[in-house]
């Protein structure tokens, strides 16, 4: 039991994580219809911009401080350059562009910063571990990323359904061509919402680096599940976005975890661990094949206009 709880926070704190990559992502997707794989590459770059500002500071506080508007930057740079000449161009189009920005900016850090792992120190202030239940302690950092997670959730949330600014991002993803109509400069609706999703990519990126390597490449893996988190909750739904990113999580880790000792009880220990981490791999592939199986357009899918 204290093995299971340990890996269900675990699970929600890599689901949190992913849910600031596929928020960004969602808005992205549902209201530009752009498909952006270079998306996790911002993730990287949020990491490294932590390692940089932190070894200049000393201060994880002040490379967090830093490190935010620098990923926003960064993102409407790359819309400026590259991407919004791709907007009106096919999806494959799209595809191949933006693979090409992630193999640029994957060497682009290694000859800033070498191919070795970095390491950013952890904030002595959230150091230590916290008593969950007798016998169990867990880290006060990875806490720290829970209730950061939750928070930019309800205010992502309170942005997106409360606000002017979230009425018409709402707007340009069921209808985008009657938004222009209007008079809205589309364009700077679609620059403004790719530069926030890049600055929450990063932000995920700054949380995740006390606690994991910065290294090259390290959005990869992160940007395939943050596309299961999106096609699982909905193209373009910030709501379907969290709650699949908590699903995808605790699927993702307590299969790894468990799975091997669920198949020793049908085989042998080395056959076990091989088999129950290939199966454990798949889960969240079955569980996307089976959602979509019943609900097509995902779990909560914004209605077209």
């Amino acid at each position: 039991m204290l093995l299971l709880l340990l890996q269900g926070l675990n699970g929600l704190q890599l689901g949190i994580l992913l849910f600031l990559v596929a928020a960004g992502l969602t808005l992205v997707f549902g209201v530009m219809d752009f498909i952006n794989l270079a998306h996790g590459v911002q993730y990287m770059l949020g990491a490294y911009l932590a390692a940089f500002f932190a070894s200049l500071t000393g201060s994880f506080w002040l490379a967090l401080l830093f490190a935010l508007p620098s990923a926003l930057a960064f993102g409407l740079l790359l819309e400026w350059l590259v991407f919004r000449h791709l907007y009106d161009r096919d999806h494959l189009s799209q595809v191949l562009a933006t693979f090409g920005v992630i193999l640029f900016l994957n060497e682009g850090v290694k000859a800033l910063w070498g191919s070795a792992p970095l390491q950013v120190p952890m904030p002595a202030l959230l150091s230590g571990g916290f008593e969950i239940m007798p016998g169990l302690q867990y880290p006060i950092y990875r806490i720290a990323i829970l209730g950061a997670g939750l928070a930019t959730a309800g205010l992502l949330w309170l942005v997106v359904e409360r606000t002017k600014v979230g009425m018409l991002v709402r707007a340009g993803a069921t209808n985008a061509p009657m938004v222009a109509a209007l008079g809205v400069d589309i364009r700077r609706l679609f620059m403004g919402v790719f530069g926030f999703g890049a600055m929450l990519a990063g932000f995920a990126g700054v949380m995740a680096a006390p606690i994991l390597s910065v290294e090259p490449g390290m959005g990869d893996n992160l940007l395939i599940l943050a596309f299961v988190v999106i096609v699982i909750g909905g193209i373009g739904s910030i709501r379907g976005a969290f709650l699949a990113a908590l699903m995808v999580g605790l699927i993702e880790t307590l299969g790894k975890s468990l799975m091997p000792d669920l198949m020793r009880l049908f085989m042998d220990p080395s056959s076990a661990r091989q088999t129950g981490a290939a199966l454990a791999s798949m889960l969240i592939y079955i569980a996307m094949a089976a959602i979509l199986a019943v609900r097509p357009a995902g779990l909560f899918p914004v209605r077209a206009a």
